[in-house]
């Protein structure tokens, strides 16, 4: 029987609820010091964990901490200085490129607006989203690969398109909650519904989940 988005919002007010209570620092785990760390820690993060990311941008960040210093460092530093973070040619093009649009055309600040974000080089929906919502505190639906799995087996879409999925997600979850709702999610992917191995005998949302393996139940108190 389909659910209906009634039903699914309220499904998700207790998911919610009980995810706030189970991780109550739920936080951005990029360190950073300003929307334009922020930034680029997130263009940083893409294929690679933020744990890496967060080992390689205090030295980064050392010599480049602005958008202006950005802009005029040498392409082959910055690809030096991000190598252990993957894919670190086109991550230091990218990085170089970004820094000096946002000299050229935003007067070395971050927009904190999406559709100006979606056009720096480098920057999707998803990073943009990060950096309003966590910079700025615009509210975002970061939609990354946590969200989209554990979205799917809570059945709140059935996507796997992320734009979709954070249109879809718009819709069922209260806008006040749209920025912890990824870091809620993030920290529960990590700790108990780990993609290969998860944890239903343990996991706090078994209840409301229609994924649960059946074999781990777990009858819990609302």
């Amino acid at each position: 029987m389909r659910e209906s988005l009634k039903v699914k919002k309220e499904r998700m007010r207790r998911i919610i609820n009980i995810l706030y209570e189970t991780y109550p620092n739920s936080k951005c785990s990029l360190e950073h010091r300003s929307p334009f760390q922020l930034l680029i820690s997130t263009m940083l993060s893409a294929q690679c964990t933020d744990e890496r990311v967060n080992k390689v941008t205090p030295e980064l960040f050392k010599h480049y901490p602005t958008a202006h210093q950005m802009a005029l460092a040498p392409v082959e530093h910055l690809a030096e200085l991000v190598r252990s973070t993957g894919f670190f040619n086109s991550k230091s093009k990218n990085m170089s490129a970004c820094a000096r649009t946002l000299m050229d055309e935003h007067g070395g600040e971050v927009p904190a607006d999406l559709d100006q974000l979606v056009k720096l080089p480098g920057v999707g929906r998803k990073t943009a989203n990060v950096v309003l919502g966590t910079g700025f505190h615009i509210p975002g639906l970061v939609v990354d690969t946590h969200v989209i799995r554990i979205a799917n087996l809570l059945r709140m879409t059935s996507q796997k398109d992320a734009v979709k999925i954070e249109l879809e997600l718009q819709k069922i979850i209260e806008k006040e909650h749209w920025v912890m709702f990824t870091h809620l999610i993030i920290d529960h992917g990590r700790a108990v519904c780990i993609a290969r191995r998860p944890q239903c005998h343990q996991c706090v949302l078994a209840k409301y989940c229609p994924s649960v393996l059946p074999d781990d139940v777990v009858k819990r108190k609302k």
